[in-house]
C-alpha cells in the first residue's frame, strides 16, 4: 500500500508573454549548476546568463523542453550583475500609485497550454527551487489594483507553474509568502486537478526569519502527487512546518492509482508575480532571483540539499 497524505508529510519533515519558439535548448546535462542525479528530471533551468539572442528581453531555458521566458515590463534592465552570481533576474513593483501592468516579472502564457512543458501534464511530482534574495522590507506590496493606499496584496510571489485551466493565477506547483494563521509565511502550494483544491505546506517561522532582506537564500518546495506529501527546504535543510488544508483537498482517495495531475499542458511559468501575460498586476515580489528549476519529480531531501551546495556560489 503505498505512503498517504499525513504519513508522507511527517517522513518527507522528519528527514531534516505568449508561447514563443526557442532556439534549441541547451541540454540540462551541459547546463552549469546542476546536480548530477536531477539532470534527466529539469524540464526548464533559468540562470539569466542566456538571453535569446538578439532579444535579451527573453531567456533561453538551459533545462530540456526549451520553453523560452519574457522578462516583462523591465525587459534587459531586469537582468542585473550581483556578485559572484553574476546576472540575475530583478523582479519589483515598479509604481504602487498608478494601476496599470508595470510590475517587473517574468514567464510565459498561452491560453491554450504551454507544450514543452508537457512533462507536467499527468505528472505524479514536481519541484520547483531556486535561490531568492528580498531586496525591498515592504511585503506584501500596496494592492495597485484598488484606490485605497491602505489595501495591500494577500501573498508575495517567488515561482511556480500554471495549472491547464490558469487565468495566470491558478497553479499547479508554487513557492510563494502568504499569511497563514495570522502570519506572513514560505509557502508550497499545489493543485493536482485543474479547478480543484489546493493543498498548503506553511513554514512555522515568519517568512522574514527564512528570506532576510538583502541574503541569497536556497528554496526548494516538493510536491509528491500520488501520496500527497509536500516538503520545504532552505538552504538544503527541511523547513519544518504543516499542512493549512484538512482532509483530502487532492482528492487522491479512491482514485486509480498512480495518482496524477490532470492530463492538461501548464499553461506557463510565473515569476515575481502573477498574470505572466500581462494582463494585471498581482503579490509582485522586490525580490532578485537566480538559478530557478522546475522538476518533473519530488527531489528527495538528500538532493535538495547537494543541489543547494552543487549551486552555491
Amino acid at each position: 500500500m503505498k505512503a498517504r497524505r499525513g504519513t508522507a508529510v511527517l517522513a518527507t519533515a522528519l528527514i531534516g508573454a505568449s508561447l514563443a519558439t526557442a532556439a534549441a535548448p541547451a541540454q540540462a546535462g551541459g547546463a552549469p549548476g546542476v546536480f548530477p542525479t536531477l539532470k534527466k528530471n529539469v524540464v526548464a533551468y533559468y540562470d539569466f546568463e542566456h538571453p535569446v539572442f538578439g532579444d535579451p528581453s527573453r531567456e533561453r531555458d538551459l533545462g530540456r523542453s526549451g520553453t523560452t521566458i519574457s522578462l516583462i515590463n523591465g525587459g534587459q534592465a531586469m537582468r542585473v550583475r550581483d556578485g559572484a552570481r553574476r546576472h540575475v533576474i530583478q523582479t519589483k513593483q515598479v509604481n504602487p500609485e498608478i494601476a496599470g501592468n508595470d510590475d517587473w516579472k517574468a514567464g510565459i502564457y498561452s491560453a491554450t497550454g504551454v507544450p514543452s512543458l508537457r512533462a507536467f501534464n499527468a505528472a505524479r511530482g514536481a519541484t520547483v527551487m531556486g535561490w531568492f534574495k528580498v531586496t525591498g522590507a515592504s511585503h506584501p506590496n500596496p494592492n495597485s489594483n484598488t484606490p485605497d493606499p491602505n489595501d495591500r496584496f494577500n501573498a508575495v510571489g517567488l515561482a511556480g507553474l500554471l495549472s491547464g485551466d490558469s487565468d495566470g493565477h491558478g497553479v499547479r506547483a508554487l513557492l510563494e509568502i502568504i499569511d497563514v494563521s495570522g502570519t506572513q509565511r514560505v509557502v508550497a502550494l499545489g493543485r493536482r486537478i485543474d479547478g480543484g483544491s489546493s493543498q498548503t505546506f506553511a513554514a512555522n517561522e515568519d517568512w522574514r526569519t527564512i528570506l532576510p532582506v538583502g541574503t541569497w537564500v536556497h528554496l526548494a518546495a516538493t510536491f509528491d502527487f500520488d501520496t500527497g506529501a509536500m516538503a520545504l527546504y532552505k538552504d538544503g535543510r527541511p523547513l519544518p512546518g504543516f499542512l493549512t488544508v484538512a482532509g483530502d483537498p487532492w482528492k487522491l482517495e479512491g482514485d486509480p492509482e498512480p495518482d496524477v495531475t490532470s492530463a492538461t499542458d501548464p499553461r506557463g511559468i510565473k515569476i515575481g508575480g502573477s498574470y505572466p501575460q500581462n494582463t494585471r498586476e498581482q503579490n509582485p515580489c522586490n525580490c532578485r532571483m537566480d538559478g530557478l528549476m522546475f522538476l518533473d519529480r519530488p527531489a528527495t531531501a538528500w538532493e535538495v540539499l547537494h543541489q543547494y551546495k552543487y549551486s552555491r556560489r
